[in-house]
C-alpha cells in the first residue's frame, strides 16, 4: 500500500498541523498551504483532510503520520482539561503521564500530571493522587515544585504544577555524570532546606531519591513528586499502611522497610543521605540482585563509608552521611536544621560538629582506655550504625576518634 493510500488518523486538522510543525516534520507555511487546499476542496470532497494532503504531497510519510497520531492519542485525555492547551508529552511514570501545557489565563507553561483511566477506577490510586496535590499545596518553597491545581474532567484526574525546565539527578547519574563533593553538597543542602520546610509543616516526603530531584539550568534543585507524602500525625493513614514498605529500595529507610507506624522526618534524612552517597561515590549505598536483597542490606549490612569508596572526599562528608544513614533513627540527626548546619559546615571546610555529637562518647572513652566497647543488645546490634561484633567496627571507631581529634585541633587553631 502506498503512502497516498494510507487512511489519515481521526484528529482535527488544527491538532495535526500543530504537532507536525512542533516536531519539525514540516514548515508552518507548508502546513498552512495544505490546510488551504483542504478548505478549498471541502465542497467537492468532504473527506479531504490535512493528513491526506500532507501525505499526497510527500511532505510527511505514512510512518511519520502514524507517530504523530500516537502522540495525539496519548495527549487526548489531557486535551480535555479546560483552561489549558497541551503542548507535548514530557514523560510517564508508574502511575501517571506528565504533559507540558500552557495555562491560557496566565499565559505560562505548566506541567500536568494525568492519572490513566485504568487507575482512575481504583479508589486507592485516586486518593493517593489527590493526596499528592493536597500535600504539595501546603508547601511554598523555592526548592519544591509548586502545586497549582488538582481536579477531574471527563473521568480523568489531573494535577497541575510548576513546569521545571531541566532534568532530574537520576538522568545525570544514568549518563555517568560524576559529582564533586562541593556540587553534591550544594544540591543536597537545597533539598534539605526543602525538607525542613515540609517537616516544619508536619509533612514527610517518604520517597526522596535522585529521580525526584529536578535540576534547573541555573543549578537550582527542586524536590518533586509528593505522591507518598503524608502528615506525620495522620494516624489513620499510618494504620492503613502498617506493615507495608513504601519507598524506593535503593534509598529507603530501615523503619519504612519494616512498615513501622510512626514514620517521621528521619526517614527523609536517611533517604537524602543515600542520595548524597550516590552522588559523591557514583554508586548506591547498597545493591543486590532483587529489591528484597537491597532492602535486607539496608536493615543488616554495615555501610561502607563514602570517603573510603571515594578517597577524594573529605572525612567530614563521610561523617555526615554515616549519621544520616544510621540504621537506628535515634542515631540520626535530631532535626533537619541540624543536618543543614553540618552540611553547610562541611561545605565551608569545617568539621561537622553535630555529627560528632551523634557518636557514642562512651564507646570512644572505652576505646581510649583500651577496653572493648560494651556489647549491645540484639536489637541494638541489628539497628545500630555499627555492629559491635564486627572487626571493622573497631577500625572505623578508631578512625573517627582520630578524625575528631584532628578536627578539634584545627577548629581551635
Amino acid at each position: 500500500m502506498g503512502d497516498d493510500q494510507v487512511k489519515p488518523p481521526p484528529f482535527t486538522d488544527s491538532e495535526l498541523g500543530r504537532v507536525v510543525v512542533e516536531k519539525g516534520l514540516a514548515a508552518a507555511g507548508e502546513v498552512a498551504q495544505c490546510r488551504a487546499e483542504v478548505e478549498a476542496a471541502a465542497g467537492r470532497d468532504p473527506g479531504s483532510t490535512l493528513g491526506g494532503v500532507l501525505l499526497k504531497k510527500g511532505i510527511i510519510t505514512a510512518s511519520q503520520l502514524q507517530r504523530v497520531a500516537s502522540s495525539l492519542e496519548e495527549m487526548r485525555p489531557a486535551q480535555q482539561i479546560p483552561g489549558y492547551r497541551i503542548l507535548s508529552r514530557l514523560g510517564a511514570g508508574a502511575m501517571a503521564t506528565v504533559f507540558l501545557a500552557r495555562q491560557l489565563s496566565l499565559d505560562r507553561k505548566v506541567a500536568i500530571k494525568v492519572l490513566p483511566m485504568r487507575f482512575s477506577e481504583n479508589p486507592e490510586y485516586v486518593e493517593r493522587f489527590y493526596r499528592e496535590g493536597q500535600a504539595a499545596a501546603k508547601l511554598n518553597h523555592s526548592n519544591i515544585v509548586q502545586a497549582f491545581d488538582v481536579g477531574e474532567t471527563g473521568g480523568y484526574h489531573y494535577f497541575v504544577m510548576e513546569y521545571v525546565e531541566g532534568h532530574t539527578l537520576h538522568d545525570e547519574l544514568v549518563k555517568g555524570k560524576g559529582f564533586s563533593e562541593a556540587e553534591a553538597l550544594r544540591i543536597v543542602t537545597q533539598i534539605a532546606r526543602a525538607l525542613a520546610h515540609a517537616h516544619e509543616r508536619g509533612l514527610i516526603h517518604r520517597d526522596v531519591k535522585p529521580k525526584n530531584i529536578m535540576m534547573t539550568p541555573d543549578g537550582t534543585a527542586k524536590l518533586a513528586d509528593m505522591g507518598l507524602a503524608r502528615l506525620a500525625a495522620d494516624e489513620q493513614a499510618a494504620q492503613a499502611e502498617a506493615g507495608k514498605a513504601y519507598g524506593t529500595p535503593y534509598y529507603i529507610a530501615p523503619e519504612q522497610i519494616r512498615g513501622e507506624l510512626d514514620i517521621d522526618f528521619r526517614a527523609d534524612i536517611y533517604a537524602l543521605g543515600a542520595t548524597l552517597y550516590h552522588l559523591v561515590t557514583g554508586r548506591v549505598p547498597f545493591d543486590g540482585e532483587t529489591p528484597a536483597a537491597v532492602m535486607h542490606k539496608h536493615l543488616k549490612e554495615l555501610l561502607a563509608p563514602p570517603d573510603h569508596v571515594n578517597a577524594a572526599l573529605s572525612v567530614g562528608v563521610g561523617e555526615v552521611v554515616e549519621v544520616m544513614m544510621a540504621k537506628s533513627r535515634d542515631q540520626r540527626y535530631a532535626s533537619t536544621s541540624d543536618l543543614i548546619a553540618d552540611l553547610e559546615a562541611v561545605a565551608r571546610g569545617e568539621p561537622p560538629l553535630l555529627a560528632h555529637k551523634a557518636i557514642d562518647p562512651t564507646a570512644l572513652r572505652e576505646l581510649g582506655e583500651g577496653e572493648e566497647p560494651t556489647a549491645a543488645t540484639g536489637a541494638e546490634s541489628e539497628q545500630g550504625l555499627w555492629s559491635p561484633s564486627a572487626a571493622l567496627f573497631y577500625a572505623i571507631l578508631a578512625a573517627l576518634a582520630i578524625s575528631i581529634l584532628v578536627n578539634f585541633i584545627q577548629a581551635i587553631l
